[in-house]
């Protein structure tokens, strides 16, 4: 999709937008309801106090996990050194999903955001994870 497109393309049909708290709605769902999750550029909360805000956390992990149907894939991309690190030793940790390194070109398939363009522009290095989630 061009740049600056993403605000005004209309969705398919099957898409939703939850625009609160996506833990809320975690916990509602039912299990292995979902075939695939993304997680893209997510608010970093870049400071060690608040990093019990991140999504990608060990209870998160467990919902995510919970959702997903078994061989599921999440996708994940953060462009935030203090998230990437942090992605990268919480995933590591965890026994619910293969964790490979993230790739550092968007992989093929993924679609660009106005987030990634942002990074670009300011010469950060996004990271694209795709962890899929074990039986």
């Amino acid at each position: 999709m061009p740049e600056g497109e993403e605000d005004t393309a209309t969705p398919p049909p099957h898409f939703r937008i939850w625009a609160e708290d996506a833990r809320l709605l975690l916990k509602d769902m039912p299990d292995a309801c979902l075939d695939r999750a993304y997680l893209m550029f997510p608010d970093p909360w870049p400071k060690a106090r608040h990093a019990k805000r991140r999504f990608v956390h060990p209870e998160n992990i467990k919902q995510m996990h919970r959702v997903l149907k078994p061989g599921a894939i999440w996708r994940v991309a953060s462009d935030h050194p203090v998230y990437q690190e942090w992605v990268t030793e919480v995933m590591g940790r965890q026994d619910l999903f293969d964790a490979p390194p993230p790739a550092k070109e968007r992989p093929e398939g993924w679609s660009p955001t106005r987030y990634e363009a942002k990074a670009f522009r300011e010469g950060r290095v996004p990271f694209y994870w795709t962890f899929t989630r074990r039986p």
